[in-house]
């Protein structure tokens, strides 16, 4: 799970970089697109803001399947050592 979070914020951060490449360019070059450069900022900076957020996002949700792994694992050897006491 946390992977796809993982690769959604590196494609949101790679058009952040793009948007903010575009930034740089003159007008000229840009036929029928939006040539204000601050427009360009602005798109990148919430790009890169929201990419950052779904990299915390899967961060956080491996950290969390990690602990449920390590619980269940836990709770599985207790039940183990429990048998082989009764027997």
């Amino acid at each position: 799970m946390s992977r796809n979070f993982y690769i959604l914020a590196a494609v949101l951060l790679f058009f952040a970089i793009l948007s903010g490449g575009m930034s740089l360019v003159p007008s000229s070059f840009q036929p029928g697109l939006p040539a204000n450069g601050t427009l360009w900022r602005t798109v990148a900076l919430l790009l890169a803001l929201v990419g950052l957020a779904f990299a915390l996002i899967g961060v956080m949700s491996n950290l969390f399947e990690q602990v449920d792994r390590r619980s269940e694992r836990t709770r599985q050897d207790a039940r183990r050592r429990r048998r082989e006491e009764r027997n």
